[in-house]
């Protein structure tokens, strides 16, 4: 069976835009997609739009004022991984042979909403009860603070290296520096998170055109090839470690699909929409030992040129920001100009082998909603 490439990517900024529609912005980034793969739009034979807070028929929106109508139009919603799950139902739909090429594209709009911030008792009685994300992160991190002395100040060094990478990315949201002590002095959100460990309230859009490998060859002989796509839910069940069980079950099953293991990857890119998150992510891909997180993010072995794996060059959700069903495809996007070698002045030098960890999470008794995790190779 064919492998399946990432041929052409494209996003917009990333930042908050309330006079723009969803239409309007996923229909930039996915013609910026569609040049970026040298390929006309009648060439796409279906496409999957991932979004978790828009309108019904958001694909159809997107795509049918730019020509881009009578073709299979999937439109997915799981959480924050929206657009990761796009990437991969359109992966297997090439798989399976119901086409050659295919579109997928994340976009959100969150200006003027509250996003995931939300104490409607009537749509789920823990949100209603104030369980909701910040104060979810808040205990996780706080066992984590517990079990292993993970520090504040550790946490805080992952919002500096978020703000140091977005602001070589033009397409971030954030473009300042901040130091230790600035994050640590923001407002407080839920203890011991604060306001510059938490992700922005950002719109944007996020596309990538895929296709077998025998297509690809027709237009490129540098494809990102999709190694490995592995997507999990939450379970119902009490334990202190739920989420690194759910996340660890999906890691595992990357790896062995890719055939690599965390000594063999180069370039990573995380769900840091809190600070902490990017800490235990460390730990989740196997970058280093359980508990040794807050010291890895403290020596620097994340930043781009430090001597672990480089981990969110664009800025992560912390920076470059976290428009929720375009978050994903962002992710691999930032990927894939880092294994073409297109990153700029963050590039990542010799990466090969890739991972992008997309979490999304509203049903809290499942641990979270889905886990995805997506190798992609040079």
């Amino acid at each position: 069976m064919d492998d399946v490439v990432i041929l052409g990517v494209g996003m917009t900024r990333f930042t908050k835009t309330p006079e723009r529609s969803v239409a309007d912005m996923g229909q930039e980034a996915v013609l910026a997609a569609l040049r970026d793969a040298e390929l006309e739009r009648s060439q796409v034979e279906a496409a999957w739009c991932g979004t978790e807070l828009s309108h019904p028929g958001v694909g159809q929106r997107v795509l049918k004022d730019i020509g881009m109508t009578g073709i299979p139009i999937v439109n997915v919603e799981n959480a924050c991984a929206s657009g990761s799950t796009a990437v991969q139902s359109a992966m297997a739909a090439i798989k399976a042979g119901m086409c050659d090429i295919a579109l997928a594209v994340g976009v959100e709009t969150l200006s003027g909403k509250p996003g995931l911030i939300t104490e409607d008792p009537t749509t789920d009685v823990m949100w209603g009860s104030g369980w909701l994300l910040p104060s979810f992160y808040a205990l996780l991190t706080q066992q984590h603070m517990h079990r292993y002395g993970t520090t504040r100040e550790q946490m805080a060094r992952v919002a500096v290296k978020s703000h140091q990478n977005a602001m070589h990315n033009p397409y971030a949201h954030f473009h300042k520096l901040v130091t230790v002590e600035e994050v640590l002095n923001s407002p407080l959100i839920a203890d011991p998170i604060t306001l510059y460990q938490a992700c922005p309230t950002t719109d944007g859009a996020a596309a990538a055109v895929l296709c077998n490998e025998k297509t690809a060859r027709r237009f490129t002989n540098k494809p990102v090839r999709i190694a490995a796509s592995a997507l999990t839910s939450g379970t119902l069940k009490t334990r202190a470690a739920a989420v690194e069980e759910m996340v660890s079950r999906a890691v595992q099953k990357a790896y062995e699909q890719a055939g690599l293991g965390p000594s063999d990857i180069h370039v990573a890119e995380v769900h840091d929409a809190f600070a902490p998150g990017e800490i235990m992510a460390y730990e989740d891909l196997g970058f280093c030992a359980p508990g040794e997180g807050g010291e890895y993010a403290e020596r620097g072995l994340g930043e781009i040129d430090g001597t672990g794996v480089p981990t969110n060059t664009g800025g992560g959700l912390l920076s470059r920001g976290h428009p929720l069903g375009a978050t994903g495809i962002a992710q691999l996007t930032e990927l894939t100009w880092q294994l073409r070698g297109q990153a700029g002045q963050r590039q990542v030098e010799g990466a090969k082998n890739a991972i992008a960890l997309n979490m999304g999470g509203t049903v809290f008794e499942l641990e979270a909603n889905a886990c995805m995790i997506t190798i992609l190779q040079a």
